[in-house]
């Protein structure tokens, strides 16, 4: 799956990997379900990372159709509860 996390650039991950990355995304949803802004922050901080670590990044040049759009870093709350679908960001 390749996943691009705005502002930074597009990373591939195995359908392994983005189990993996479940459990944070749900987390993420019940962070900005309820508001928490603290829970929010740290949540998405580490999905992210884990996106990062995970992944292998593309070349700059890659132009790789992106199957996931994730939040960049300093996304509000409101502009990740806009992005959200009922099972979060990472569908599945």
């Amino acid at each position: 799956m390749i996943v691009r996390i705005m502002g930074e650039g597009q990373v591939s991950l195995d359908t392994a990997q983005v189990a993996e990355l479940n459990t944070l995304d749900d987390e993420l949803l019940a962070a900005v379900e309820s508001g928490d802004e603290e829970a929010f922050r740290r949540t998405l901080g580490a999905l992210l990372d884990g996106v990062r670590r995970l992944g292998r990044p593309l070349p700059d040049d890659a132009l790789e159709p992106s199957e996931l759009i994730l939040p960049s870093p300093d996304a509000t709350l409101a502009e990740v509860r806009a992005m959200l679908h009922d099972d979060g960001l990472i569908p599945g």
